[in-house]
């Protein structure tokens, strides 16, 4: 799946918000080291960078493109191109940052422990998840690709997901590991330019990027075409123009 890191830091406050929550709830800790899994262009690695000046801190993402961005931003920090699903540094960190990446890897149950077990004593595992498979906008565009002349190229488009567990189940997947799990979901309301366009231009950084990679040029635009259709049906906009966009996230902090 490719990604755009030009496209991604379009909305880069509202998308780097959620981060700085995250990052707020971490017990404080003298860390000497910490990771960013699934940086992106660098946005969620600079909070790092800010709030454990004494710490050395990489980033890792599987998209060269992120990586490029985010080495042209933070050029004093390692960053490394890697299969986020198959990355096994043991560590142990001290921070280990995981902010809306982990919804596109499998086996949370597996997962979540093995990150766990690659912190120091009192260090914590950081994780903010977009919780909102179920929203109209990820419904609409299931419903676009499987009622389109694209329905066979986008039959595997949906699964690139992981569907989320329970708040509970989270917590008890990891407390046997840690000695203080935090979990809660916030929902955001993003105030978005242009109508129900603004609302498409959001999602082509993210949650669209698996039902318009395998299309060619003439598809990937039709599918804009039909799903703006419905997004505009969704979510009319306000007098102003604005569409106040809902945006559940699921966040956990686990510290060992």
């Amino acid at each position: 799946m490719s990604w755009s890191a030009k496209q991604y830091v379009a909305f880069e406050d509202e998308r780097t918000r959620p981060a700085r929550d995250l990052l707020a709830a971490i017990p404080p800790v003298d860390a000497r080291s910490a990771i960013d899994i699934g940086c992106g262009p660098g946005n969620s690695t600079e909070l790092l960078v800010e709030r454990f000046d004494n710490a050395w801190v990489r980033g890792v993402d599987s998209s060269p493109d992120m990586i490029e961005a985010a080495r042209k931003r933070l050029p004093q920090v390692k960053f490394d191109t890697v299969d986020i699903g198959t990355w096994n540094d043991s560590g142990p960190f001290d921070v280990i940052f995981a902010n809306a990446v982990l919804q596109w890897l499998p086996d949370h149950a597996t997962l979540l422990p093995s990150l766990a077990g690659r912190l120091t004593k009192g260090g914590s595992l950081a994780i903010q998840m977009p919780d909102n498979l179920n929203e109209p906008s990820h419904r609409l565009m299931r419903e676009v690709a499987a009622n389109g002349p694209w329905a066979s190229k986008l039959a595997d488009a949906a699964g690139q997901r992981t569907e989320m567990a329970s708040a509970s189940a989270y917590y008890s997947m990891l407390r046997p590991h840690c000695k203080r799990v935090d979990v809660w979901r916030t929902t955001y309301h993003h105030p978005l330019a242009g109508g129900a366009s603004g609302v498409v231009e959001w999602f082509k950084g993210s949650g669209l990027r698996p039902f318009l990679d395998p299309l060619d040029e003439g598809e990937r635009a039709e599918y804009l075409k039909r799903y703006l259709t419905e997004i505009e049906q969704a979510y009319p906009a306000l007098e102003d123009g604005t569409v106040l966009l809902p945006f559940p996230r699921l966040f956990i902090v686990a510290t060992r």
